[in-house]
């Protein structure tokens, strides 16, 4: 299951990719690892990037949290 912002296993082993950092948002950790070590890791460059990349982390944030109160109301509701 791939969406936009999931990469593939092989474009993300050729990226280097840490496993632990595999996630739904891992296709804009790649170009934004890529702008990183092109620009020297200077802190203002690569911000639309970044802001990209973190945004889809905190939605990602957001989807889980929902699901996970979804379930415990959904237990609730068997007890």
């Amino acid at each position: 299951m791939t969406s936009s912002t999931t990469a593939s296993q092989t474009e993300l082993k050729a990226a280097k990719v840490p496993i632990a950092w595999r996630d739904q948002c891992s296709a804009l950790l790649i170009p934004l690892n890529v702008c990183r070590k092109d620009k020297l890791y200077l802190p203002w460059e690569c911000e639309n990037e970044r802001h990209a990349y973190e945004k889809c982390q905190y939605e990602d944030y957001l989807r889980r949290m929902k699901e996970l109160s979804k379930r415990k109301l959904a237990a609730a509701e068997v007890e």
